[in-house]
């Protein structure tokens, strides 16, 4: 499990998010090995990866501050891996 604060991908949906105290995400590293399960990306000049075998739910209090946008090909890859993990 990743313990440091770092940024980190919400994957929980905005409607779903706006009624409940907690949203999903996905941590986001620019350490460790390629797998089936990370996304690469490149985030604030930095190559890095999101890894979505480390997905959790966390409370709103935790997110401290909005960063910014993955882009649209990133964010395709992202929810082509989910669907492959959770509907296959």
């Amino acid at each position: 499990e990743i313990e440091k604060t770092r940024p980190c991908l919400v994957i929980s949906p905005n409607e779903m998010n706006h009624y409940i105290k907690t949203v999903i995400v996905a941590p986001m590293t620019t350490k460790g090995r390629s797998s089936p399960t990370h996304v690469k990306c490149q985030f604030k000049g930095k190559e890095g990866q999101i890894a979505l075998d480390q997905i959790h739910t966390v409370d709103n209090n935790r997110l401290i501050r909005k960063l910014g946008c993955i882009e649209k090909r990133t964010a395709d890859k992202v929810l082509t891996i989910l669907n492959e993990m959770f509907a296959p």
